[in-house]
């Protein structure tokens, strides 16, 4: 389902990046929760997930920020180059892969452009009592976004250059959530640094990890019967595509989740960043350990 919107406002927050706010076209948007993005329909037929970084409370705007990207395979470089206040945009329905658990107190690790999400995270925490700290870094101080924004929070701890995160961890308290977004150095740096069960990371984009050999497996779609084979060299969601399933499809990286669809019966071999359930697949990436997957299709 999407929802139409108009580009309200364009706004450079940093170096490279701009913060687009987006108005519903036709009355309020569909509520969303800190943690949550959107797909972005762009006007040169591409799609892009973008974090909610505005303020839930506001029914009728949603707030996004896209930085340029050096190597931009289409779609920040039409952002940045093309679109202009007034343009009617499609966005879907808010997702959340990142959502805000319930904690006494939190610590919010942000690397440039990673602030987005952690935005409304800190001001919720902060309304609910909890208490909340923030380190945020990058690369130089103009390419931090709403750095300005946050500078005046006595929580906040802003600069230049690598967090040391395992002096962060030593003092960590038991029943604090860490929440960290940036890019893959620190992401793996916070695995490496913070116990597990109190860590939550987002990723832009997916790690590099090695899986066995592709193996073929079958596709059944209970509500019909069919039956689809999957060869050992194509991704399930194309197999979808051609059978014509309607499985909506976004980063086809195993990031954004717009894929999901319901596992009746096998076990899935989860390639994704979601942290897809047992009974979960994101076919853009994901492939199967059983002989043959059921889906709610």
């Amino acid at each position: 389902m999407s929802q139409t919107t108009l580009l309200e406002r364009v706004e450079p927050v940093a170096r490279d990046v701009l913060a687009l706010t987006l108005r519903g076209r036709h009355g309020p948007l569909a509520p969303w929760q800190p943690g949550a993005h959107i797909d972005l329909s762009l006007p040169n037929w591409l799609q892009r997930q973008y974090s909610l970084c505005g303020d839930p409370a506001d029914p009728d705007r949603y707030r996004i920020a896209v930085r340029r990207e050096p190597l931009s395979r289409g779609g920040s470089e039409y952002v940045h180059l093309f679109l202009r206040e007034g343009r009617e945009l499609t966005v879907s329905l808010p997702r959340n892969n990142f959502p805000l658990v319930p904690a006494p107190s939190y610590l919010f690790v942000a690397g440039g452009i990673g602030i987005t999400p952690i935005l409304p995270m800190l001001r919720a925490a902060t309304a609910l009592g909890a208490a909340t700290s923030l380190v945020y870094t990058g690369r130089a101080a103009d390419t931090m976004p709403f750095a300005q924004e946050l500078a005046s929070r006595h929580d906040t701890r802003i600069g230049v250059g690598r967090a040391d995160l395992t002096a962060l961890a030593a003092d960590l308290d038991p029943s604090t959530l860490v929440y960290c977004c940036g890019p893959e150095a620190m992401l793996a740096a916070a695995e490496d640094a913070f116990p597990t069960g109190q860590l939550h990371v987002e990723r832009f984009r997916p790690r590099t990890r090695q899986f066995p050999a592709n193996r073929p497996f079958e596709l059944v779609l209970a509500r019909s019967g069919l039956a689809l084979p999957v060869s050992q060299d194509e991704p399930a969601l194309d197999v979808l595509d051609r059978a014509g399933a309607g499985v909506p499809a976004g980063c086809r990286e195993g990031v954004c989740g717009t894929c999901e669809v319901t596992v009746l019966e096998g076990t899935p071999e989860h390639r994704d960043e979601v942290g897809g359930a047992a009974d979960r697949l994101y076919p853009c990436v994901s492939r199967a350990l059983s002989d043959r997957l059921v889906l709610d299709l």
